[in-house]
């Protein structure tokens, strides 16, 4: 039989020898006689009794196989397990099966349930009844271990696909399944529940992970059955004793004395089996628990918190103390995610019931900081469930929580992950709203002012304006939607608050206080309307039923339409920034009903509203929200468009015709402009182009007077700052409205003319504003200019827009000049010196980050411009080069722009970085001059760099394989560039280049760095090879880096692009033969010098390579190799020819060699390839199976194999070893069964000790 486990033979657990699993000496020695008594009554384990051996025994253990499995008893074995894995018939009735067959024969039915076991941990192997019999548990799962399916480290817990899906539920269905059926008898018979708790213990201690995970689910679910068998008999007990008490108390004539020796019997017996099922508990809590919610894999850790979490819940009598809950404290400080989740939930389930309370208190004292902590979790699923929990412990008691954990929760409302807000915006209601007076209860319901919700609106206007750092209005309602939209949907009672007069004795709202509540009301108009997160936050929609939306909307119209608005935004008509807002409410207006409810006088009080704020104020936001709401009521689908549009064309008649008259008087008077008459034309401009962003103004023809503003200012000089600006904002709507009617191919060829003359002319003027003295000028004249540059370029005629070719405009080299330099000047430079673009607040952290926000603005329209190829690709070094210095400010617009035009033309983007490094290069040179120290930080700078450059090619060699040579070619020509001004004895003046591209060295190819070594060489001299000197060590350096894997590369290169076919057939593969050299490969060398002799080709690769001593066997894709790739690498160059010849690369012989090498570059090539066949039908065996050539580095031999490839790699040699998968290339290796407990928790941050 499947004695005890021999755990503290074969495994060590230094920190749990206190509370190993006693059965090493409860269930059997290996002699098979009983075993010390253990815990409550002794236990016979161990074998049947000499009458039972021959009944229904298994019989012989030389029985044969069937797919695998022994025949006496596989039928059984798969019936289980296929039940389970189909998940489809009742479990109940399998489980009363399996009992029958126990009834009868229990060693077979057992042994049934133990392979049941085995194949649930994806073993191939069948414990046969001589094992049963005679063999440990020790022994016997390491028999089962070899048995494992090599080839796949997968088991049923973790497999994919629709057949494993429900696997996991059945089988924890199964297990408890047989716990119920079996809890008044069979699990009490000292047989069955303790070989299989031996099992599982034994299992859940071995090295391999798929036996491990297996069972220790089994036994935590296991233990989960047996902790609801004990609460029943807990129960059960309960009842009895209160019926022998009730029974005992009766008078001595009414007492039936059977009946209370009948109860006491009961009693006993319950007693008796209630310290069975403890004794199991226990044997599996030490056994498995104790151990495994360490474990190594976060998958076992978290189904033992899990567990654990339902026990003390199930049965809190006996669990839910602090001897259990240690454990998921500690386990909160767990390194994964997954683990620190179950931790939560687990918690959630005992907060929940405020009956166990009490149980928890010392717990939360002890762990609350820890929950409070985990709200900031780096994992957005434990933050939220931290938050809840949080809820729970609030709602249990208010004093638990401080004032100080209550506000690290607060401020998450205005997190951008939604989940988290909404988490803490139902916790901020709980504390702050949910506490309403009883005798608000029982009094009717009153509405307004004097409503209940009149204090929780205050309230949330207090708590918005408290959270200073936060003037987001719009998070912190979508945070509280969810659990307080009746609070934030009582427009009402928000109406009342700004308009009626404040109660005796009670205090008005202040300006902040209106101004904030306002906000919030069009918050929540906005969310009633839209039904979606704000900006940001989430991209998921609520999805309400159509009904409930349009009644909505119905009843948020009819609120504020009738006289609501129009008193509102009369009283605030003054202050923009509630005028703002307020003027934002009829976008979300059902505007049908101005007609259906004959409400058409309301709309010309609301036109007049707006026609006299225009007229009042000039502030750009106001004026903007202007133009929008009128651009939502002129919308034609509506019956009110006719009304609201005369009121629009007479708004605007007035101002365009106000502006053209100050215009003229402006202009005539010259050099001596009057500040009032400055004053009135900026005010007019304003609105004209306020209303030009949303409306369609052409008929007007503003761009002759704005083009003539604009010519005065660069005629004049003095032009106000802001009247520039806004004209070029006029004009810029005007061109774009222009576009927009020519697109729309109803326009005339005249009106295309036309705005081609107009573009082109206001090009020029922008680009005479880029020398203005005035920043802000500047940059309004760049951003635009960019934009309009952008706008006509080359893509206007994508999309089957033919039509609009005559419009494309690209810059002329001049212009692009301009662009450039006003980016570095305006953007490259230190905060310290914008002070101009800051308007004097450079010293106010606030004024620094928009100054910072509005070059990031800047530079992103240029990079646009690189991206979409309107200006030359090159003139993107000057940006890649300030990567490094100016990354916190702006690394990812750099680092994205240089992955675009990657994406665009990878060779042009690889010129463009080097050149980028050259020029750094030269600056350094002018700095430093020709003798400057390498280690200086000028030149450490460059070099990292590079280094950074060469990190965003990737780790796909063959997709920038062209790319990395073009670049190495140019940084070779570059170093070589200018020889020393001393003589020929002396390196050239950028021959410390080469240190800087020896960092992208790296990223070549094998044969390609070949190839890049021989272009070096042809720049080299004979007294250059033999130099030694420091000045030379760059050349030297590089040199090694390009040899550097080039002749003891251990994989072949071409293996990268399929790993895991080379995985495959090299997994038994032999090494090749060293002896085995063709000779062939002579003339390899000089055949290679020639791939960059004419400039005009593309780059090739050498057609001869060295050969490596070890190589892999792959597949070759004929469509991803060029017909010269497919046969580099055959053949191995002779010894002689492995050795540098520095001779042939003298100076007077180049120009020879050149000549000859290209005629013997074709001859080479039919050379070759006739050799590598005929060496490929020398070697058929390796592709007699393959439908495709499997070209070798080094052919191996057909008549007898070479040593093992293993030969020589020293292996650690453990006694279970499962190799990786090869299905799986990224699975890792198997990890020990036990670890350092700190890398899980921190003991010194728990403060208490382990065990």
């Amino acid at each position: 039989m499947i004695a005890a486990p021999e755990l503290q033979t074969d495994f060590h657990f230094p920190q749990e020898t206190d509370t190993h699993f006693s059965s090493d000496t409860d269930f059997e020695e290996p002699d098979g006689k009983n075993a010390n008594p253990g815990k409550g009554k002794s236990t016979k384990k161990g074998k049947k009794g000499p009458g039972e051996k021959g009944k229904g025994g298994v019989k012989g253990g030389g029985t044969g196989r069937i797919n695998g499995h022994h025949q006496e008893n596989g039928m059984e074995n798969m019936m289980l397990f296929e039940v389970v894995k189909l998940g489809k018939s009742a479990m109940q009735s399998v489980v009363d099966d399996w009992i029958e067959s126990y009834k009868h024969d229990r060693d077979t039915a057992l042994l049934d349930l133990i392979n049941f076991f085995i194949q649930c941990s994806g073993c191939k192997g069948v414990v046969t009844g001589e094992m049963f019999r005679h063999m440990q548990n020790s022994e016997i799962i390491r028999k089962m271990t070899e048995e494992f399916d090599e080839d796949s480290g997968d088991y049923p817990l973790t497999m994919a696909g629709p057949q494993w899906k429900k696997f996991k539920s059945s089988f924890c269905e199964f297990i408890g399944v047989l716990v119920r059926q079996c809890q008044y008898s069979i699990i009490y018979d000292e047989y069955m529940m303790d070989t299989v708790i031996s099992l599982l213990t034994g299992l859940s201690d071995s090295q391999v992970r798929a036996f491990r995970h297996t069972s220790t689910l089994a036994a935590m679910k296991l233990m989960t059955a047996l902790v609801n068998v004990a609460l029943n008999l807990s129960i059960n007990m309960d009842n009895t004793q209160r019926q022998y008490e009730a029974e005992r108390n009766k008078i001595i004539g009414k007492r039936a004395n059977d009946r209370l020796e009948l109860l006491l019997q009961k009693r006993k017996e319950l007693q008796e089996n209630q310290d069975e099922i403890e004794n199991m508990m226990n044997a599996i809590f030490k056994g498995v628990f104790v151990h495994r919610y360490r474990d190594a894999i976060a998958e076992i850790r978290a189904v033992c918190i899990e567990e654990i979490g339902v026990w003390m819940k199930m049965y809190s009598d006996a669990f839910l103390n602090d001897s259990y809950l240690k454990y998921v404290g500690w386990t909160m400080h767990d390194k994964q995610g997954e683990v620190r989740l179950k931790c939560l939930t687990a918690l959630q389930g005992l907060y929940y019931n405020r009956e166990l309370n009490n149980k928890l208190e010392l717990f939360t004292s002890r762990f609350k900081d820890r929950i409070v902590s985990m709200t900031l979790d780096k994992e957005y699923d434990v933050a939220v469930q931290a938050i809840k929990l949080l809820t729970l412990v609030l709602q249990s008691s208010d004093e638990v929580l401080t004032a100080e954990d209550c506000e690290s929760v607060y401020h998450l409302v205005y997190s951008a992950h939604r989940p988290v807000a909404v988490a803490a915006g139902e916790f901020l209601f709980k504390k702050l709203f949910s506490h309403r007076d009883s005798e608000e209860d029982t009094m009717p319901k009153r509405r307004g002012r004097q409503s209940p919700n009149a204090n929780l609106i205050k309230t949330t206007v207090f708590f918005f304006l408290e959270s200073e750092l936060h003037e987001h209005a719009a998070y912190l309602v979508d945070s509280m939607w969810e659990c307080a939209s009746d609070l934030l949907k009582d427009w009402e009672c928000m109406i009342s608050l700004l308009l009626d007069e404040p109660l005796p004795g009670e205090e008005a709202l202040s300006d902040r206080q209106e101004t904030a509540l306002i906000e919030i009301m069009l918050c929540t108009i906005r969310q009633a309307s839209e039904c979606h997160p704000p900006v940001g936050r989430g991209t998921g929609k609520r999805v309400r039923p159509p009904s409930s939306s349009a009644n909505l909307h119905l009843h948020l119209t009819g609120v504020f339409i009738n006289t609501s608005l129009f008193f509102l935004s009369s009283q605030y008509s003054v202050d923009a920034e509630k005028v703002t807002n307020l003027l934002q409410l009829p976008q979300f207006f059902d505007l049908e009903i101005y007609t259906t409810g004959r409400l058409e006088k309301h709309l010309g009080a609301l036109l007049r509203q707006i026609g006299e704020i225009v007229a009042k104020h000039t502030d750009t936001e106001v004026l903007e929200t202007c133009s929008k709401t009128y651009h939502a009521l002129c919308n034609e689908e509506f019956t009110i468009f006719n009304r609201v549009n005369i009121a629009r064309s007479q708004l605007l008649d007035e101002q365009v015709d106000k502006f053209n008259r100050l215009l003229e008087d402006f202009l005539q008077e010259g050099d001596e402009l009057d500040e009032d008459d400055a004053y009135q034309v900026l005010s007019t401009l304003k609105r004209i182009t306020a209303f030009h962003n949303a409306h369609d103004l052409s008929k007007w023809d503003l761009f002759t007077s704005n083009f003539k503003l604009l010519n005065a200012g660069i005629e004049n000089g003095d032009m106000p700052e802001q009247i520039v600006i806004h004209a070029l904002q006029c004009t810029h709507y005007v061109i774009l409205w222009s576009l927009a009617k020519v697109s729309e191919g109803s326009s005339k060829k005249e009106d295309m003319l036309t705005l081609k003359r107009q573009m082109r002319a206001f090009c020029l003027m922008c680009q005479r504003y880029l020398t203005n003295v005035n920043t802000a000028v500047k940059e309004q004249a760049f951003t635009i200019l960019c934009d309009i540059l952008l706008i006509f370029s080359h893509q206007i005629v994508s999309g089957g827009r033919e039509v609009l070719e005559p419009l494309v405009y690209s810059p002329e080299p001049s212009l692009q000049s301009e662009l450039l330099s006003f980016i570095l000047d305006h953007v490259f430079i230190d905060q310290d010196d914008d002070g101009n673009s800051t308007d004097g607040q450079q010293d106010d952290e606030a004024g620094k980050i928009e100054a910072l926000h509005k070059r990031r603005n800047l530079l992103a329209a240029y990079c646009k411009l690189i991206i979409y190829n309107v200006v030359e690709m090159k003139t993107g070094a000057d940006i890649f080069k300030q990567y490094m210095r100016y990354y916190n400010d702006y690394g990812d617009i750099i680092k994205e722009t240089m992955s675009k035009t990657r994406q665009i033309d990878k060779i042009q983007c690889a010129k463009t970085l080097i050149l980028s490094l050259q020029q750094l290069f030269n600056e350094m040179l002018s700095d430093l001059g020709y003798n400057f120290d390498r280690s200086s930080s000028a030149f450490c700078g460059i070099k990292e760099l590079a280094r950074r450059f060469s990190l965003t090619f990737g780790l796909d060699q063959l997709k920038t394989r062209e790319a990395i040579a073009m670049l190495h070619k140019d940084g070779i020509e570059f170093a070589f560039k200018e020889p020393s001004p001393q003589g020929e004895g002396h390196p050239p003046v950028n021959l410390a280049f080469l240190d800087i591209l020896s960092e992208f060295s790296s990223k070549l190819m094998r044969q390609d760095k070949r190839t890049v070594h021989m272009y070096l060489e042809r720049f080299m001299t004979f007294q250059m090879a033999l130099q030694r000197e420091d000045c030379w060590l760059p050349l030297i350096s590089y040199r090694n880096s390009l040899q550097a894997g080039g002749d003891d590369d251990t994989m072949s290169v071409i293996s990268g692009i399929s790993s895991r076919g080379s995985t495959a057939r090299s997994k038994k593969a032999k090494p090749a033969n060293a002896k085995r050299k063709l000779a062939e490969a002579e003339e390899s060398s000089s055949s290679s010098d020639g791939v960059w002799m004419n400039r005009e080709q593309a780059m090739q690769t050498p057609v001869m390579m060295p050969s490596p001593h070890l190589t892999s066997t792959v597949m070759r894709d004929p469509k991803r190799l060029r017909p010269e790739e497919s046969y580099m690498g055959v053949y191995g160059m002779p010894p002689e020819q492995q050795q540098p010849t520095q001779v042939t690369w003298m100076l007077a012989q180049r120009q020879e060699e050149v000549r000859q090498q290209q005629e013997r570059a074709a001859m080479n090539y039919a050379k070759l390839r006739s050799n590598l066949q005929h060496a490929i039908r020398r070697s058929t065996g390796l592709m007699e199976d393959d439908e495709e050539p499997i070209v070798e580095d080094v052919m191996m031999s057909s008549e007898g194999r070479i040593e093992d490839l293993n030969e020589g790699m020293d292996f650690d040699t453990m006694d279970i070893d499962l190799p990786p998968s090869k299905n799986r290339r990224e699975r890792s290796e198997l990890k020990p069964d036990f670890f350092d407990p700190a890398s899980i928790m921190d003991e010194s941050v728990l403060g208490v000790s382990m065990f």
